[in-house]
């Protein structure tokens, strides 16, 4: 398995796609290259997790519409686009889109390496995140129905007061239930179990 980072490259323009693959292979990545919006979307479902490097201006689909589309798909590659002189307004819709950085052509090796750095700074923390809420969605599997509800309730930071009131039980099989959350989640505080409850999606978390 390569454990290269993988940038894929989607460019309409052959130059820039082997230009920027050989670039990026000295500099210790691994690319694939594509020529075009349409060519990616179609296999994008199978394509290996990596970063986008993304020209905004292509004749079968601009890049502003690749990236919409990704985004309707739930994919969740970060993107830096690539814009030619005078293309500011674009690269700035991008950004307001979500692409992580915009460069422009003819590119610095330096200022690729620094904007590929922080693409896969955010891919990695995104990873992050999916470990978390599938841990979390495992461990909340454990309780039993009426105690993930109280474990939704603690996460909307409701007292056992008001817990009880809401799901008509007593103050003490609240404080029952919650000792279970506590033990089967191994959680050493309440904030423990927050931190889990609000990576598997309960209640808000809070700031």
């Amino acid at each position: 398995m390569n454990d290269k980072r993988l940038v894929h490259i989607i460019d309409d323009e052959a130059a820039v796609r082997r230009s920027a693959s050989f670039m990026l292979k000295t500099l210790g990545f691994a690319t694939r290259t594509w020529e075009g919006g349409t060519a990616f979307l179609k296999e994008v479902r199978h394509a290996e997790n990596g970063c986008i490097l993304l020209d905004v201006r292509m004749p079968d689909i601009d890049g502003l519409a690749v990236q919409q589309q990704l985004i309707e798909r739930g994919i969740a590659m970060p993107v830096i686009v690539l814009t030619g002189h005078g293309d500011i307004t674009i690269a700035v819709k991008a950004m307001k889109a979500g692409a992580v950085d915009f460069i422009e052509k003819p590119f610095d090796g330096d200022v690729l390496l620094a904007a590929l750095e922080h693409a896969f700074e955010r891919l990695e923390k995104s990873a992050d995140a999916l470990t978390r809420a599938a841990n979390a969605d495992l461990a909340l599997g454990a309780l039993s129905p009426r105690e993930r509800e109280v474990l939704a309730e603690l996460a909307e930071g409701f007292p056992n007061k008001t817990i009880a009131y809401d799901l008509g039980i007593s103050v003490r099989t609240v404080e029952v239930h919650r000792a279970n959350v506590m033990t089967k989640l191994k959680a050493r505080s309440l904030s423990d179990a927050l931190r889990i409850a609000f990576a598997a999606g309960l209640g808000s978390p809070r700031t």
